[in-house]
């Protein structure tokens, strides 16, 4: 059941990442105006939401997936390090290339920590996943908000954005990693329980 499941998701990851990569090739995505970018991004959020909630198949999947490979999805915010790239050659601002790429780029590098070096199993595992998590999702909300501030203001401020490869990141990869947090959190919920009976 966990082989049909994961066969399933990963048919439906490549067929969303196919269709996000040709709306980025041919252009289409470079024509969005705020809010658009942000709509298309967040609506994104809401359906894996409510697949999880109505896919017993995905859910399943999500909630019994090894937790670390949820978190190695946020290895893909090293992207952060382009940021920083483009700020330097004055492709993308300040406040979202260099603060939102060195919090992207330090909570990569503590799923990195985590997935090789820390155990998740026990109370110790659990507070530092959960201390990762509720700062990887801030950093994340502050790299969205920033962007669309960003945009709303000058829209071509943000024209990378819109482009590839980084037009993956609203039409695909944010939206990914927003859900990973919220079901790294309903999984540390549904620990808690076990993890801290004792105390």
């Amino acid at each position: 059941m966990q082989s049909v499941g994961q066969a399933r998701v990963l048919t439906g990851v490549i067929i969303w990442f196919t269709i996000a990569l040709i709306a980025g090739a041919t252009g289409i995505i470079s024509l969005l105006t705020p809010p658009a970018p942000q709509v298309i991004l967040f609506g994104l959020v809401i359906v894996l939401l409510l697949l999880f909630w109505k896919s017993p198949c995905f859910r399943t999947w999500n909630l019994k997936t090894k937790i670390k490979l949820l978190l190695g999805v946020h290895l893909t915010r090293f992207v952060g390090f382009y940021f920083l790239y483009l700020y330097s050659v004055n492709r993308l601002p300040y406040d979202f290339a260099v603060l939102g790429g060195w919090g992207d780029i330090i909570i990569a590098a503590g799923a990195l920590f985590i997935i090789l070096f820390v155990p998740i199993n026990g109370r110790a595992g659990w507070l530092n996943c959960f201390v990762w998590n509720t700062i990887g999702l801030l950093d994340i909300l502050f790299v969205v908000s920033t962007a669309t501030r960003l945009a709303m203001a000058d829209p071509g401020s943000m024209s990378e954005l819109l482009k590839l490869p980084l037009s993956l990141l609203p039409t695909f990869l944010v939206p990914i990693i927003i859900f990973t947090h919220v079901v790294i959190f309903v999984r540390l919920w549904k620990s808690y329980q076990v993890v801290y009976k004792h105390i």
